[in-house]
């Protein structure tokens, strides 16, 4: 079984008041065009839809276009959704019911009571069935109602006892959409200071993978460079687009996932993605950083370092009058 692995849309976002539209529009009509040509058996999308808890129209009408993108493929394609921590969940669940007729499966909130569980798809391969669980971001607030009698203290005790609750059936293959801090043991993964904000200061708020050990792959949210922990099969795809100067090293990419028999570990392989624009540093002597401004690469979102040491007359003139989107400007000499 093969499926897209993306998380981290982050739709309606802006960069230092540049509107990332155009860029997000781009890599989500390549992530459209990669579906219909490679045709996965299920697209993922691990929370973190929309930059903020109540998106602007326009925010909405891109993601409902890239839904529609998605649903119009033939045979029909799987989609599965998951909220992150900067998604509404109320927002985010509009309209699920329908949705789900056709194909589109989101979970946005937690169990809250007794009765709940986490929403479970089922998909079957020449191999048998494939459960894909939905766990959307929580906090262990959101899920102390079902744990009245022994507490939950924390966010990794509060994902371990709702995970504990399904009954996963370790002879088949299982998958879990979840949009966590993860890390591995002591060892914590890659951040950058576009996310930094959304994790808590000393770790409280990281779960240990050790509560993932059910499930064959682990398709994460919340960081925004693709990087695995601990293991292969437990991955942050990253974001599809660079939304700050310290994703300037990443490789944009859809993750693609391919679950062979039980026991099997998955393939992994990426498909890459870019924006209509670059997010990069420019650094060196005025005349250095001007010289760099040539063709296509004068439009890209830029942070410059300029490194005289006598400040050039009409300093930011002269560099907005080559890059047009100037992030910041700095100076560092001696």
């Amino acid at each position: 079984m093969k499926f897209f692995h993306l998380s981290d849309l982050h739709i309606g976002k802006n960069l230092n008041g540049y509107s990332l539209k155009e860029n997000q529009k781009e890599v989500l009509t390549q992530v459209a065009a990669a579906a219909k040509q490679h045709h996965p058996d299920a697209v993922l999308i691990c929370g973190d839809i929309y930059d903020r808890a109540v998106p602007s129209g326009e925010a909405y009408t891109l993601f409902d276009w890239f839904l529609k993108e998605l649903s119009g493929i033939r045979p029909q394609i799987p989609v599965m959704i998951i909220a992150g921590n900067h998604d509404s969940p109320e927002r985010l669940s509009y309209a699920g019911g329908f949705l789900e007729h056709h194909r589109i499966y989101i979970s946005s909130m937690p169990p809250g009571c007794p009765e709940e569980h986490l929403k479970r798809v089922i998909l079957e391969d020449e191999y048998g069935p494939v459960n894909f669980y939905l766990l959307p971001f929580l906090k262990p607030g959101y899920v102390r109602p079902l744990f009245e009698k022994t507490g939950v203290e924390g966010y990794e005790d509060a994902v371990e006892k709702v995970l504990g609750r399904e009954d996963v059936d370790t002879s088949q293959r299982n998958v879990i959409l979840s949009h966590q801090f993860y890390v591995n043991g002591g060892q914590l993964p890659g951040t950058c200071e576009s996310e930094q904000a959304s994790i808590m200061a000393g770790g409280l708020d990281s779960v240990d993978i050790r509560v993932l050990g059910d499930f064959d792959y682990a398709a994460l949210g919340h960081l925004h460079g693709p990087q695995k922990v601990g293991r292969e099969s437990v991955r942050y795809c990253g974001t599809p687009f660079k939304y700050s100067v310290s994703e300037e090293s990443h490789r944009k990419s859809i993750t693609v996932v391919e679950l062979g028999p039980k026991g099997e570990e998955p393939e992994i392989s990426v498909l890459p993605l870019r924006g209509l624009q670059d997010v990069r540093r420019v650094k060196g002597s005025l005349e250095e950083v001007l010289s760099q401004g040539i063709g296509e690469s004068c439009h890209d979102f830029v942070s410059v370092t300029v490194t005289d040491e006598t400040e050039p007359y009409n300093l930011r003139e002269q560099v907005e009058e080559v890059y047009d989107y100037l992030l910041e400007l700095r100076i560092d000499n001696s």
